[in-house]
C-alpha cells in the first residue's frame, strides 16, 4: 500500500532488532466459517522465524510498553485491524468500526490508529501492517508512516506470508478489489441502493484513499505499444487489445495489468469507468512481454428497461490499460458498430 523511501524489503543483515507490536501481532484470527487449521503462523513467529537467531525481538500489545519497545529497536512492525467476528457472538460487535454478518460498521476510523501513532513518533522506521476484513480510513498512517502492508484473516500461514513479503523472499503483486475512502462522508446513504450515486469505483466522487485494483510492487513496470486488433467492433464481434509489459526494475516481480472501458458518446448514462479484463503477468528484471486482452461487445452492453434485454449500442469506446483504475498508462479508441 506504501513504501517511501523503500523502506521495504528488510534487509536482514542490516538489522540488529525489531520491535513487533500490536494488538494483532500474535494471533491468528479465524471466523465462524473458516474452519479450525491443524496449526497457525502468527505474525510474530513468522517474523522471528524468518530474521533467525542474530536478530533481538520484543513484543507487547500495551501502548506504554509498545513505545518503549519501538524506540529500543532497529524497526517497529505494528500490526493492527479488526477481528472477523469482532470477538463476541452474535448481534454484538463493541467496536464501532469493527462489522461482521448481521452488525453493520457504525465507522471506517481505526481506533488503533492512536497506537501508530505513538509508536512512529518513537521509531520513524516503522511498518504497519493492517490486517483487515474491510478498507479503514487511516489517513493519517497514509501521510506519516513510511510503509503499509495489507492482509485479510484466516490464513494459518499468516505470519510466514507476511515475513516472506518484509524480507523481500516474494514480491507483492496483491491488488485491492474495493475502492477505500478517506471518510465516511464519502459514501451514499446505506439505504440508497443506486450504486450511481457515488458507490464502487465506477461512481465514486472525490478523492479516494486508495482506488480499486491498486497495489504497489518492488520492482517498476512500464508500458507501451498498446494496440487494438480493430479500430471497429462489431455489436456481435469481439477484438484483441495488447500492450508490451516491461519489468524495469532489479528485480523480477508480477504486474496485474488492467484493462477499462470508458463510453464517450452512449445514449444512457454509463460508470466513468468499468474494469473489463486484467492479466497477471511475471516478468524478471528488464524482461518484457506482450499482454493480449479480449473485449468483446457483449462485455459493452447495458440492460435496456424498454426492451427488457441487454443491448449494444453505437457508441466510441476508449479502451485504457495500466497497473489500476487510477494509474492508466495507455489509451485508444474504438468504435462499436451495428
Amino acid at each position: 500500500m506504501k513504501n517511501a523511501g523503500n523502506i521495504l524489503p528488510l534487509d536482514q543483515h542490516a538489522i540488529k532488532s525489531i520491535a513487533v507490536i500490536g494488538p494483532r501481532a500474535d494471533e491468528v484470527d479465524l471466523d465462524w466459517y473458516s474452519g479450525s487449521p491443524p496449526y497457525t503462523v502468527t505474525p510474530l513467529e513468522g517474523i522471528r522465524h524468518r530474521a533467525g537467531a542474530g536478530v533481538n525481538f520484543a513484543s507487547g500489545k500495551d501502548i506504554d510498553e509498545a513505545v518503549k519497545l519501538a524506540k529500543a529497536s532497529g524497526v517497529a512492525v505494528v500490526v493492527v485491524g479488526n477481528h472477523p467476528t469482532c470477538s463476541e457472538g452474535w448481534g454484538k460487535c463493541p467496536d464501532r468500526s469493527e462489522g461482521k454478518e448481521a452488525f453493520d460498521r457504525k465507522s471506517i476510523i481505526l481506533g488503533q490508529e492512536e497506537l501508530i501513532k505513538r509508536v512512529y513518533e518513537a521509531n520513524p522506521k516503522t511498518i504497519v501492517v493492517l490486517i483487515s476484513s474491510f478498507p479503514y480510513a487511516i489517513n493519517w498512517t497514509n501521510a506519516n508512516v513510511p510503509a503499509i502492508l495489507h492482509m485479510s484473516q484466516n490464513s494459518q500461514e499468516e505470519g510466514n506470508a507476511l515475513a516472506d513479503v518484509l524480507f523481500g523472499d516474494y514480491n507483492p503483486a496483491g491488488r485491492l478489489v474495493q475502492t477505500w475512502p478517506k471518510s465516511i462522508e464519502q459514501l451514499p446513504p446505506i439505504m440508497d441502493y443506486d450504486i450511481r450515486h457515488g458507490r464502487t469505483y465506477m461512481y465514486f466522487k472525490g478523492e479516494p484513499l486508495f482506488p480499486f485494483g491498486y497495489g504497489l510492487s518492488y520492482t517498476t513496470f512500464k508500458y507501451s505499444k498498446l494496440r487494438a486488433s480493430s479500430a471497429t467492433l462489431s455489436s456481435d464481434g469481439e477484438i484483441k487489445v495488447s500492450v508490451e509489459v516491461r519489468n524495469t526494475g532489479a528485480r523480477g516481480g508480477e504486474e496485474v495489468v488492467q484493462m477499462y472501458v470508458t463510453h464517450l458518446t452512449s445514449g444512457v448514462e454509463r460508470p466513468k469507468s468499468e474494469l473489463k479484463g486484467f492479466r497477471r503477468v511475471a516478468l524478471k528484471a528488464g524482461e518484457a512481454a506482450v499482454v493480449t486482452l479480449p473485449l468483446k461487445a457483449d462485455q459493452l452492453a447495458y440492460w435496456d428497461v424498454n426492451k427488457h434485454r441487454f443491448v449494444v449500442e453505437p457508441d466510441r469506446v476508449r479502451i485504457s490499460i495500466g497497473s489500476s483504475s487510477a494509474d492508466l498508462r495507455q489509451s485508444t479508441t474504438v468504435r462499436v458498430s451495428r
